[in-house]
């Protein structure tokens, strides 16, 4: 099993009066029964790229040459992109153990981060890969923009072709258009594909794939998920189901509009930052949705568990674990110690105290009527992270359902960025 879902923390048996009621997912069963008919036949169709994306391989034949050309050629790339055309890169390329070409996954817009990293960088040994599925996105254009004229005082306009890649759709776009005109290499972007959704296709697999992490692999644990729902007669034994279900039952019964997700895993930071966006843009519409909350073990332990053990009864928990056992440099002696009050740590290793402070939080959690579901995932890997990956994006469409949102726009969000170019253009 690629990965465990354990929800006994999530009952009133295990987090008392917080906690649901034993039979609350039967409840559930008819309203999820029907959208998994609704998924199953989305997929039997094939009219989601979502669905399909796991199971193609021509892209990333496609692709090859020029991921073999970044790497051959670059000592530094940089990745230009904002949201879920840079998020999902850096969630994967978070697994990685080949030090070059060093990434540097450039997702703001502060002049200074910008600046010093220009002035860091050797444009003649550097690539440039620009991600924007509209192609008109502000932040990323005046980035590529600024990128261009970099290369053209350190370089010449004719560098442009040979450094820079766009990814974007295949259509009239000022990044397109670019493109075009000075003839840059170039990946399609899905024109179905949001950006949240787009960590199984190129704009979330180029990236690692420069640094040799498998991209098969990836798009394998998340076929397994598909192909898990395809297959699935009952609604609850799909896991994603019934993660939707407790996220929905917390917010509706017991107010819990907020949902932790914390990882005890170092390589999974940026993929508890995919999974908020992703929560928060595909949800919150309509005056609904609740707020995700990305936090880190063991670092948020001294810094927002007292909050959240003292605090307000409002957070539903979902902590992320691995088995770290015996892992990490070479244990401990006590005639090295020589400490009385560290002779816990006689034999031990970082690994040894990693799984030890995961198991006393969540203890500690539900001890204090905090209710939480464990996802442990027993060795982190390109498969099990698409697997894992796959998981919320379904728990999230599955969440979508029971709240009747679109969970592939986000017009609020479509509102600011009109409102920015118009500042922009008014302070001219």
């Amino acid at each position: 099993m690629t990965y465990q879902h354990n929800i006994h923390g999530c009952f009133s048996s295990s987090s008392g009066a917080t906690g649901l009621d034993l039979d609350v997912l039967n409840d559930y069963r008819p309203f999820l029964q029907n959208a998994q008919l609704k998924f199953q036949e989305i997929y039997e169709q094939g009219s989601l790229p979502h669905f399909k994306l796991p199971f193609l391989r021509k892209d990333l034949v496609e692709a090859a040459p020029l991921v073999t050309k970044f790497k051959d050629e670059f000592s530094d790339v940089i990745i230009l992109g904002t949201g879920g055309s840079s998020l999902g890169g850096q969630t994967i390329a978070s697994l990685a153990s080949q030090k070059l070409p060093r990434l540097h996954f450039m997702d703001n817009i502060d002049p200074h981060t910008f600046d010093r990293l220009l002035t860091s960088i050797n444009p003649a040994k550097t690539g440039v890969v620009v991600i924007s599925k509209s192609g008109s996105t502000a932040e990323t254009m005046l980035q590529c923009l600024s990128c261009l004229e970099h290369w053209r005082v350190h370089l010449s306009e004719h560098s442009w072709a040979h450094h820079f890649l766009v990814i974007t759709e295949k259509k009239s776009s000022p990044l397109f258009r670019l493109k075009e005109r000075f003839n840059l290499s170039f990946l399609e972007h899905d024109p179905d594909l949001g950006g949240r959704f787009s960590i199984f296709s190129l704009v979330g697999l180029f990236p690692p794939m420069l640094l040799g992490i498998d991209p098969i692999e990836f798009r394998e644990g998340a076929a397994s998920l598909i192909t898990e729902l395809a297959q699935s007669q009952d609604a609850l034994d799909f896991k994603p189901a019934v993660g939707a279900a407790l996220n929905h039952a917390f917010s509706k019964e017991k107010k819990m509009n907020m949902a932790v997700l914390m990882p005890y895993v170092d390589r999974l930071q940026f993929f508890s930052k995919w999974y908020r966006q992703l929560w928060a843009e595909s949800l919150g519409k309509d005056g609904k949705g609740t707020t995700p909350v990305d936090a880190l073990g063991a670092v948020d332990q001294h810094s927002q568990l007292q909050l959240y053990l003292d605090g307000p009864r409002d957070k539903f928990f979902t902590v992320l674990t691995t088995d770290y056992g015996k892992k990490g440099p070479r244990p401990l002696s006590k005639d090295f110690i020589q400490d009385v009050d560290l002779d816990y740590l006689d034999g031990k290793r970082l690994g040894d105290l990693m799984m030890a402070e995961q198991n006393a939080t969540i203890e500690t959690l539900l001890k204090n009527g905090c209710p939480t579901r464990i996802i442990h995932i027993p060795e982190i890997t390109p498969y099990s992270l698409g697997a894992l990956t796959m998981h919320f994006v379904f728990e999230t469409l599955f969440a979508s359902q029971l709240l009747w949102v679109n969970p592939f726009d986000q017009p609020a969000v479509e509102e600011g960025k009109i409102l920015a170019k118009k500042y922009l253009k008014d302070s001219l």
